[in-house]
C-alpha cells in the first residue's frame, strides 16, 4: 500500500507492506533509529511516538494507521537546532542513564507538559507509567519532567512592565 504520513513536520510517502509495524516504518522506511525496539509486546514503551498529538507505542500499531496523519518521533522534538525543554531538561536532570527508553519517556513528558507546566509527582509518574526504565528508579526522569514544565513557564512568562527591549 502507498501510505502518506506526516513525520515531524516533513510529510512523507512509502509503498508499504499492510502488515509493517509503524516502528519499523519510522525506524527501517524513514531512518529515524531515535524510536527504539524494545518487547514487541507494549509493556516496555521504549517505541513511544505521538500520533496526532498523542503516545502511542509505535510497535502496536501498523504503518498503515498512521496514513494521512501526523507522527513526532525524538528527532523532531528539537526546533531549528534549539533542544525542547524536555530534552535540555533530562540532560541537566541527568533523566538519563542508557538512553534506550530516554525518547518514549521525553515524548510522553513532553505530552504531559502541553496539558500542565505544572504537574505534581504523582501526575508525571502516572503519565510515564507506561515506560520502563530499567536504570534508574525513575526519580531524575520526575525531576526532568517537573524542571522542563518549569522552563515552559519560563518562556510564556510576560516581560515585566518597564523591561527594555
Amino acid at each position: 500500500m502507498q501510505i502518506t504520513v506526516t513525520v515531524n513536520g516533513t510529510e512523507r510517502t512509502a509503498d508499504v507492506e499492510p502488515r509493517l509495524l509503524l516502528v519499523h516504518l519510522i525506524r527501517e522506511v524513514f531512518g529515524l533509529t531515535g524510536t527504539h525496539v524494545g518487547c514487541d509486546t507494549t509493556n516496555c514503551g521504549a517505541c513511544t511516538v505521538r500520533l496526532d498529538g498523542t503516545p502511542v507505542k509505535s510497535c502496536t500499531l501498523f504503518g498503515v494507521q498512521a496514513d494521512g496523519r501526523s507522527v513526532t518521533t525524538v528527532e523532531g522534538l528539537a526546533t531549528n537546532g534549539q533542544l525542547h525543554p524536555i530534552q535540555a531538561a533530562f540532560k541537566e536532570e541527568h533523566g538519563l542513564q542508557c538512553g534506550f527508553c530516554t525518547p518514549g519517556m521525553m515524548l510522553t513528558g513532553a505530552a504531559l507538559l502541553e496539558k500542565t507546566t505544572d504537574p505534581t509527582e504523582d501526575d508525571v509518574r502516572w503519565a510515564i507509567s507506561g515506560n520502563l526504565c530499567r536504570c534508574t528508579g525513575y526519580m531524575n526522569i520526575v525531576k526532568a519532567i517537573q524542571a522542563a514544565g518549569r522552563a515552559m513557564q519560563d518562556e510564556k512568562a510576560p516581560e515585566p512592565a518597564g523591561a527594555a527591549s
